[in-house]
């Protein structure tokens, strides 16, 4: 029986700093019904501060220690190993890493920088690369849909520095297991009690079934007609949106 949910931010929750319309209904009636809920994001362009700080304003029902990031479970990562890292990173998202010695890099750690990232920049971390240091990123999401249409993501990036540096990166976030442990030892339960709701079917849905927890598709964000064939013989189901999600459960747990 689920008993928790791990429900995207971006694309699930609002679009840009639009509510996804029966968002905000849906997550008072999983609260009032019980539900642990954790709210997690790949989003790298701003610190969690900023993250959560949006959600209150569209007054999202949201508690601060509810929100996991990918950066910041990135910068674990990171500490544990000892690493100093180049970080190619927007500059809002600095402040999650304030205090890290960055001093003679012997990794890279490469975040969304949206309009930051230009040839020298990414020349800097390829040569960083060509050392032997290691690549560790967010995320190899393809894109996100932002007010005015989809926009490209970080994982064009990733794979750019992957075939010039003849490496593979270490993925951080979604849909990276060890993220999906860190938000699952926070909620206290097992992995095939808690369902992943998201509108990106390869890093939410397909990846949280790969580490064990259940998934479901809404066809809000940056869903596009025909995501949900990819779901076949996966366990997981596509939805409407995170209300026919809430309406669902409380039903057959009713």
């Amino acid at each position: 029986m689920i008993g928790g949910l791990l429900i995207d931010i971006s694309g699930v929750l609002h679009v840009g700093d639009t509510p996804v319309p029966g968002a905000l209904e849906a997550l008072h009636r999983l609260r009032e019904a019980g539900y642990a809920l954790r709210f997690v994001t790949n989003t790298s362009r701003r610190p969690r501060s900023a993250v959560i700080d949006r959600l209150q304003r569209l007054r999202m029902p949201v508690q601060r220690d509810e929100v996991v990031t990918a950066p910041l479970a990135g910068r674990r990562w990171l500490e544990v190993r000892g690493l100093r890292p180049h970080l190619l990173i927007h500059p809002d998202l600095m402040p999650d890493f304030q205090g890290m010695d960055c001093r003679d890099p012997n990794a890279v750690f490469l975040g969304d920088a949206g309009e930051y990232f230009d040839y020298p920049c990414l020349n800097r971390a390829f040569r960083i690369l060509t050392t032997g240091a290691p690549l560790i990123a967010v995320a190899r999401n393809r894109y996100f849909r932002e007010a005015d249409g989809l926009s490209l993501d970080l994982g064009a990036f990733v794979a750019a520095l992957e075939y010039a540096a003849e490496t593979e990166a270490v993925i951080v976030g979604k849909p990276s297991p060890d993220f999906y442990a860190v938000a699952l030892a926070d909620m206290g339960m097992e992995p095939q009690r808690v369902l992943v709701v998201g509108d990106d079917v390869e890093a939410d849905v397909l990846g949280a079934v790969a580490a064990g927890l259940k998934g479901a598709l809404v066809r809000t964000g940056k869903y596009r007609p025909g995501d949900e064939e990819r779901l076949e013989g996966t366990g997981a189901r596509c939805y409407t949106d995170l209300g026919e999600v809430s309406e669902y459960l409380i039903n057959i747990n009713s």
